[in-house]
């Protein structure tokens, strides 16, 4: 007898695309984040603190990629509202050599580039091993470059790397400082 999720033909199907698959993607996640911390917890012992120290920063880390995350999603989908989530109230901005601070300002600039135009239809991507992020305490720092693609050609229209300085405020990690430019490949 067959399991309710395996198909006739012996596969096993766990996630679907679009919507649905990226909140099974989610839910998975979390539970195996849920059953990381639980099985941590319940080894106790004199190590315990270092564990749970471990675990904490494991999370927070995961927290803060989810900012690159979100920030990708947000200029795939032209949604500037998406995007500001992701920014604390007095955060700054620089680009191009001029900086924006507070977020009607960094809205006003990234309403203006080019990913959230309406008659771009860019990808937004990040290359794994392009992504560094960093944690102490409640402050951290994400790096990450965004390659944008042109859906219809296929051709990659832009190339902008985005270094920040990430801190964790009312229990959100947001972005308090960015400086982004167009990075350059060195030998």
């Amino acid at each position: 007898m067959l399991a309710p999720w395996t198909a006739p033909d012996g596969h096993v199907t766990i996630a679907t695309t679009g919507e649905e698959g990226g909140r099974v993607r989610r839910v998975v996640a979390g539970a195996v984040i849920v059953a990381v911390v639980v099985a941590l917890t319940a080894c106790g012992g004199s190590g315990g603190g270092n564990a749970s120290a471990e675990v904490q920063k494991e999370a927070a880390l995961f927290q803060i990629d989810q900012i690159e995350k979100t920030w990708h999603r947000a200029a795939s989908t032209h949604d500037i509202d998406l995007m500001m989530t992701i920014w604390a109230p007095d955060a700054s901005f620089t680009i191009g050599g001029a900086t924006s601070s507070g977020k009607a300002a960094i809205r006003a600039v990234l309403a203006a580039a080019g990913p959230f135009q309406p008659q771009n239809h860019w990808v937004s991507d990040t290359p794994a091993y392009k992504i560094r992020t960093t944690v102490n305490g409640d402050k951290g720092t994400l790096y990450f470059e965004c390659h944008y693609v042109d859906v219809k050609t296929g051709k990659l229209v832009k190339v902008v790397g985005a270094d920040q300085d990430v801190q964790k405020i009312g229990g959100k990690w947001l972005i308090t400082n960015s400086v982004a430019s167009s990075p350059t490949l060195k030998p």
